[in-house]
């Protein structure tokens, strides 16, 4: 199945695709986390059943997602030991207390946290469970800090010295946690996290508006949903565009494949919107363009030089198609976003928010497009990154371990049919549960024991019995 390959390349393969499976939980889970916190508010606020109801719906998805998040997470950090053991012995000194820093902020807040709010309604009271949820929200968003942080610096080291056993060392932690890639990938992460988990929310919203318009649970989180679109993805195209910015500084090859210019452009540079690129050739070929449009958005100006991938040796390129195609699925999907963001503040105006079916339709085909946007974008900060593993210091032929193609091959078929069939059952179960709509009395995952309503607001204590199926 995979004869041809060398063991870097199956190790590389292997990686990617276990990533490419963890990465899409985690993004759904920071965001779920976020709205069902929100949910929770709006209903001890308002005391409105139909904010309880929602929190327990998609309580439930979330524990599987969270489940399935944290299962993929633990297999991928296995591979630092197994196939990539001299970066782990190089850079272990940076990596490993970042990762360190990791389980003991977010992973306890998290295990701390989530069974209470699994389970705990019922039995600590609204605003102890509520502090809960945030709680877990927050350890999501620590989460992401510290894998960011640690992604980010093998993207743009810093602060680091060398020390005798030509390890990475850190020099000054501050300049390594918050190297200068660091802030721009994680609010671009962040809100790429929370667009996932709305367009999610929106086309469950939407496939069951396209059944009944009358459904009050789905009504809201259809709502809720393109407010997100609406406010978000302008501000995520801003947040991508100046992590564009700082990539192009700190990255310049990326950018360059990115952009697809094999050329250096002395007088602006045209920007490419489609094209085959021939990395063999050093050319895109059937170039669609518009002339000196890079060089507008990346100097702001028309006529600023760009240099091109002919001013770097070829043993450092990435592979151009690949980064090419993916940041091009990354951009589309972003205007697609803002497109149906604009579509849905014009029926919100126009009062069809809930009855204009070609904007549900619209809604329910974008369910997936987080996902993919977030894959479309790992592809293109990894495989940018490439011949390296931290930029410009340590090439990825040089991280890897001293295994053989048919150990590293055996794995990796391993991996694809036991994560298909246990990660492919996950989500069929997830989707199961969202092709039911949220219902009056909706349950989360616990049903029993009594309920405190000491501290909790006369209209959301008086919502509780019916939240518990009681009333």
């Amino acid at each position: 199945m995979f004869e041809g390959f060398d063991a870097i390349t199956l190790a590389r393969m292997q990686f990617a695709f276990t990533v490419s499976f963890h990465i899409v939980f985690p993004a759904f889970s920071i965001g779920l986390a976020s709205y069902l916190a929100v949910l929770e508010a709006l209903w001890l606020k308002t005391g409105r059943e139909v904010f309880i109801n929602l929190f327990n719906y998609w309580l439930k998805i979330f524990a599987v997602a969270f489940g399935m998040g944290v299962v993929s997470g633990i297999v991928m950090s296995y591979q630092f030991g197994t196939n990539w053991s001299v970066f782990s012995d190089k850079a272990g000194p940076i990596i490993g207390p970042l990762m360190a820093y990791e389980v003991l902020t977010a992973f306890f807040l998290e295990a701390g946290f989530l069974g209470v709010m699994l389970f705990g309604l019922k039995r600590v009271g609204p605003r102890l469970h509520f502090f809960a949820t945030l709680m877990v929200a927050v350890g999501t968003l620590a989460s992401a800090f510290w894998i960011l942080s640690a992604n980010s610096w093998m993207q743009t080291p810093a602060g680091f010295a060398m020390n005798s056993q030509g390890q990475f060392v850190a020099a000054d932690w501050w300049k390594v946690i918050f190297n200068p890639s660091f802030p721009y990938r994680l609010v671009h992460m962040v809100l790429a996290a929370y667009l996932t988990t709305a367009f999610v929310v929106g086309a469950v919203g939407a496939y069951h508006l396209l059944k009944n318009t009358q459904l009050e649970g789905a009504r809201v989180m259809f709502s809720m949903a393109m407010w997100m679109a609406a406010l978000v993805a302008p501000i995520q195209i801003f947040a991508g565009d100046q992590h564009g910015l700082n990539t192009l500084e700190h990255q310049p090859v990326k950018v360059m494949a990115m952009e697809g210019h094999f050329q250096s452009h002395p007088d602006g540079a045209p920007l490419i919107l489609f094209g085959l690129p021939d990395q063999a050739a050093g050319t895109v070929r059937y170039p669609i363009e518009i002339p000196k449009a890079s060089s507008l958005i990346l100097k702001h100006s028309f006529n600023a030089p760009l240099k091109g991938l002919d001013t770097v040796p070829r043993e450092n390129w990435p592979n151009v198609p690949i980064v090419f195609w993916s940041f091009r699925v990354m951009v589309g999907i972003g205007f697609l976003m803002l497109g149906i963001g604009v579509l849905s503040l014009w029926a919100r105006w126009r009062g069809q928010l809930y009855d204009l079916k070609l904007l549900h339709r619209f809604a329910l085909l974008m369910g997936p497009a987080g996902f993919i946007a977030v894959l479309a974008g790992w592809v293109t900060t990894e495989v940018g990154r490439q011949p390296f593993t931290i930029y410009g210091l340590l090439r990825t032929a040089d991280s890897a371990s001293p295994l053989a193609a048919p150990a590293v091959a055996s794995s990796l078929i391993a991996f694809v049919i036991v994560y298909f069939i246990v990660f492919g059952t996950g989500v069929y179960y997830i989707l199961r549960l969202m092709h039911e709509p949220p219902h009056h009395g909706e349950q989360g995952p616990s049903r029993d024991a009594p309920t405190r309503t000491a501290g909790i607001t006369p209209a959301a204590a008086q919502a509780i019995p019916a939240a518990q199926g009681q009333g």
